[in-house]
């Protein structure tokens, strides 16, 4: 079985002292948070950047001590199983406007914790938003 590997983040910013989270929805209708491909020669961190300014426009910081792996399998449009693993940070932005790649990103929504859970399909992603509200919790609430 082959493997590949991707990289995102959990956007978020601060609004009216509260913490608002950026939330894609892909074209195919799945919600979650912006990541990509690792293209050669880069970091996962440096990934991650890239793929966050592709997909929303926006320039963040990521915020040490968080990394949260997941990893699923994925059959191809040829058929063929492939496993998956992605790399999720934590990352921060402030006064910028949201840009959704349209080729990729049918929506972009900044929603609050409670407001965005309900809207993943999958459970890993729930748990890295879990994960990411506690870790927050913790160090900046």
């Amino acid at each position: 079985m082959t493997s590949e590997k991707s990289c995102g983040a959990v956007v978020f910013t601060r609004s009216d002292d509260s913490i608002r989270y950026v939330i894609i929805r892909s074209n195919e209708g799945i919600y979650g948070f912006p990541k990509g491909h690792i293209e050669n020669g880069e970091m996962e961190q440096e990934t991650a950047l890239r793929e966050i300014y592709e997909e929303t426009g926006l320039s963040v910081h990521i915020i040490d001590g968080f990394r949260q792996e997941i990893s699923y399998p994925v059959i191809t449009r040829e058929g063929y199983t492939v496993q998956k693993q992605v790399v999720y940070f934590l990352a921060e932005y402030s006064e910028q406007i949201l840009l959704p790649q349209e080729s990729e990103v049918s929506e972009i929504q900044l929603l609050s914790f409670d407001e965005a859970l309900p809207l993943f399909q999958f459970d890993d992603t729930r748990r890295i938003l879990e994960r990411a509200q506690a870790f927050l919790a913790q160090a900046y609430l």
